[in-house]
């Protein structure tokens, strides 16, 4: 029976030691980690817009006088010159005031005439003594008030000749008509467009820059423009200028970004386009999201890892504006480093790992340098 116990015991025993050395051999294998490489230059630190093709200079185009379109001389699309006529509006009420102005001015003009001939006479009855100093300043006054008379009604008939003139709408400059907002038989108010003129100016990249980033442009900053329908094909702009505040309902700010000649002679109005921008703090890398960690001295910190020697490193690290999927690295990380860009928060500082690429393959060492050097 004894026996029997003391042999029981020593296979237990053996047992609890075969089981402690498979816990330490488990423990001490290498943990799957999933590594990239930074990414670099504009690819790392470039942000992907959606722009449209507009003219430099855009006018609204509109009458400065109200009442009823009669006659439009110009479709969407059409190619106008400075001077063309647009549009008309009924000049009647316009010709009956010019008409009146007109009558106005007339008779203040005749009432001139006839206060200048008097104060002449005046003049010369007073040299003689034959009407009193009192007379002829009475006849002076009434003189220069008739002067008035003749420049006011002048300036109406100005007015009124030039509301005429208003009654048509004439192109303003060079360029295509991008739009029309009224159709004969429409009666319209002062200032109310009618069509959108789309000048002959220049041709830029209208975008919304994301809230999150908007410290990440700025004005004068080199961009690239692809267009939709020409992909691999860019055009370099620069941003003209950036809306102070932000849209209330989109929480974006407009801006625009004007293009070389060359490549506004290529695109047309309305074309989709592609804005490509690199931060402004000059990144040269990022990494995903998922890769930032909080550091042990609280600031932020990435787990790297060398091939030559696969065990995980923390590093601390300063990171620029956070963007929707990356974030550039500003300081703290070389560009060759392998990053565990998931199961960060698992690892411990010389923890043995087996680095994996994102296509589930191992990433091997890379050779000595000396192992790749030929002897003479």
């Amino acid at each position: 029976m004894g026996g029997n116990r003391g042999r029981g015991a020593v296979l237990a025993l053996a047992l609890l030691l075969g089981g402690c050395g498979n816990g330490a051999g488990t423990e001490a294998a290498p943990r799957p980690v999933l590594v990239e490489r930074p990414a670099g230059g504009a690819a790392g630190a470039a942000l992907a817009l959606a722009g449209e093709i507009r003219a430099r200079a855009e006018s609204a185009l509109s009458f400065r006088v109200g009442g009823k379109l009669v006659q439009r001389h110009v479709d969407i699309g059409a190619v106008v010159r400075r001077g063309d006529l647009l549009a008309e509006l009924d000049p009647g009420d316009q010709r009956l005031q010019a008409r009146s102005a007109q009558a106005q001015y007339a008779a203040a003009d005749a009432e001139l005439k006839r206060a200048r001939a008097d104060q002449a006479r005046y003049e010369r009855l007073a040299a003689q003594q034959l009407v009193s100093q009192s007379t002829l300043d009475a006849q002076t006054a009434a003189f220069r008030a008739a002067q008035g008379q003749a420049r006011a009604a002048r300036a109406q008939l100005d007015v009124a000749r030039n509301q005429a003139g208003y009654t048509e709408l004439r192109a303003p400059e060079d360029g295509v008509i991008a739009d029309r907002q009224a159709e004969a038989g429409q009666v319209v108010a002062a200032g109310q467009t009618i069509f959108t003129l789309a000048g002959d100016g220049g041709r830029e990249v209208a975008v919304a820059l994301p809230e999150s980033r908007i410290r990440a442009f700025r004005i004068g900053q080199e961009v690239a423009v692809e267009l939709w329908s020409a992909p691999g094909r860019r055009w370099s702009g620069r941003i003209r200028e950036i809306a102070p505040a932000a849209d209330p309902q989109a929480r974006t700010y407009a801006a625009r970004v004007a293009l070389e000649d060359a490549a506004a002679a290529a695109v047309e109005l309305g074309q989709s386009a592609r804005v490509y921008a690199a931060d402004a703090d000059g990144a040269a890398i990022s990494v995903p999201l998922s890769a930032v960690q909080r550091g042990d001295d609280g600031g932020t910190a990435l787990w790297v890892v060398d091939p030559q020697d696969p065990v995980a490193r923390q590093v601390p690290v300063r990171l620029g504006e956070f963007g929707a999927e990356r974030v550039p690295v500003l300081d703290g990380l070389p560009a060759d480093a392998l990053v565990v860009v998931a199961g960060g928060h698992l690892l411990r500082e010389g923890q043995p790992v087996a680095p994996l690429d994102r296509d589930n393959r191992p990433i091997k060492p890379n050779p000595p340098k000396s192992a790749t050097t030929k002897a003479p």
